[in-house]
């Protein structure tokens, strides 16, 4: 059935950044340990400039890491590609992808709320990408390979599928008050066609994540396990 809360958070092509975490060379939850908050990663905190020799203009600056408050315009100050902000506890780490910078919420390609691990894809036409009150954003490498856990926390956010998460049917059990939300999605642009499917679950929780999807996003629900 149909979930009454649509989680937002977030794939696309990383320009700059190096992902590492609890694989060799890409993000990942440990292959029998615990997935927590969106498992793995983190990309060298540096910038890149860039000049054209044949124009006056400043060198442009582009950064594989992001601060958690502020406005950075795409092309400029990030590259389109993903991003991640882990660590997010408090409720109050907030995205926005906007098409331009006059602060207007109509229309607005995608915004969302993190709470664990936020995935977040900023596209080439977008113009800018504001956060507030986030962890760190880091670059993720789109073909980042990991050692998949088998096992989730129940409010740790996104994870990303093959990466963070094995795929594999996993169940969550004692969830009150219906709510538990759960969300599969093929990608991190977090627009309308990003969900395959979500539900808000009380009681055991039982869901098939597929070798096609991008990422698992859980809220509130109890630890997940790997059953089959």
């Amino acid at each position: 059935m149909a979930g009454r809360l649509t989680l937002s958070a977030v794939v696309g092509v990383v320009v700059i950044g190096v992902v590492s975490a609890n694989a060799n060379t890409s993000a990942g939850g440990g292959s029998s340990g615990r997935g927590t908050e969106g498992s793995s990663a983190s990309a060298e905190h540096h910038t890149t400039d860039t000049k054209d020799p044949g124009t006056p203009q400043a060198a442009t600056r582009k950064n594989a890491s992001l601060d958690g408050d502020g406005d950075f315009r795409v092309g400029r100050d990030i590259e389109p590609g993903t991003y991640r902000s882990r660590g997010n506890t408090d409720g109050l780490c907030h995205w926005q992808r906007a098409e331009d910078a006059s602060g207007d919420t109509d229309p607005l390609p995608a915004n969302g709320h993190v709470h664990g691990t936020g995935y977040v894809t900023v596209k080439a036409t977008d113009k800018v990408f504001k956060s507030s009150g986030c962890k760190d954003w880091e670059a993720v490498d789109a073909k980042a390979q990991g050692s998949p856990a088998t096992r989730m926390t129940g409010d740790g956010g996104m994870f990303r599928v093959g990466v963070d998460i094995a795929p594999g049917t996993y169940t969550s059990t004692g969830n009150t008050d219906d709510g538990c939300h759960w969300e599969r999605t093929k990608d991190a642009e977090h627009g309308p066609d990003s969900i395959l499917a979500n539900d808000n679950v009380t009681g055991t929780a039982v869901v098939t994540i597929t070798t096609q999807d991008a990422y698992f996003t859980t809220a509130a629900c109890k630890d997940w396990t790997k059953t089959a």
